[in-house]
């Protein structure tokens, strides 16, 4: 058994961090399954959802500090060793061709904050919490963090969340664009799949284009984003499942 489980069915990619004696600790072996896995749901062209969720008590406690102090010889090596590959995971979640949604389940922490970040869409319970931990421990942020939280939350929140390393409910994680959706623990599993067989059952490929087009507009001007719009619904447009979708809304 790996630290992750991967499985497709039915047009979902399901990656579960399933190391819960580990609590799901970012270390050498995690991020080269992660890179692994992530590679295999973003190339794979039957997949319409990607699932990034968490057995046990915990999403993921981030990196490994045990491991970090293993390789205290060469420590630096090391950590660029890990940020190479669970970067690989990162890029691979951030440029899917198909939408991600996290299932937040429990205490995300240092690089299981950067993993839920990737998400399109967050589903928490209502126990689940968030810590950025990285500033604590002497280390800077990784997985993207940097770049996507002050995006999310603004500069000024996004610095305090990550210098004070505040832990954050996931109903304060919503109030600020962090969380999508907050249930309740026992309805959480219900919701969760209710969310990815509605995304799923969404004509092929078109949250992949709407993904696409709003990161796209986070680098480029309103002109040229008014562009890409414009080519994109035409060529939505013609495929025959939009095609079939739009003649039976008007026969109805």
């Amino acid at each position: 058994m790996g630290p992750i489980d991967y499985r497709v069915e039915n047009g979902v990619a399901r990656i579960t961090l399933d190391d819960d004696a580990n609590r799901n600790a970012v270390n050498l072996r995690f991020v080269q399954e992660f890179a692994r896995v992530t590679r295999l749901a973003v190339t794979n062209p039957s997949v319409r959802v990607i699932l990034v969720a968490a057995n046990g008590r915990f999403f993921s406690v981030g990196g490994d500090l045990n491991e970090f102090l293993a390789e205290e010889a060469r420590v630096r090596d090391h950590v660029h060793s890990l940020t190479d590959l669970f970067h690989v995971g990162i890029r691979h979640l951030h440029r899917a061709p198909a939408p991600v949604i996290v299932a937040l389940n429990g205490m995300a922490a240092g690089g299981g904050f950067s993993v839920v970040l990737t998400g399109d869409m967050v589903i928490a319970k209502r126990s689940a919490k968030l810590n950025s931990g990285y500033t604590r421990s002497g280390l800077t942020p990784d997985g993207g963090a940097t770049w996507v939280l002050p995006r999310l939350v603004g500069h000024q929140r996004a610095f305090e969340i990550m210098a004070f390393n505040e832990t954050l409910s996931a109903e304060a994680a919503q109030q600020i664009g962090l969380v999508t959706r907050v249930v309740d623990d026992d309805a959480f599993e219900a919701e969760v799949q209710r969310v990815v067989d509605h995304c799923a059952s969404m004509p092929k490929d078109v949250l992949g284009a709407l993904k696409r087009l709003m990161s796209q507009g986070r680098s480029i001007s309103l002109e040229a984003h008014l562009d890409i719009e414009g080519e994109t619904i035409a060529k939505r447009a013609e495929t025959p499942e939009t095609l079939a979708v739009l003649k039976a809304f008007l026969k109805k």
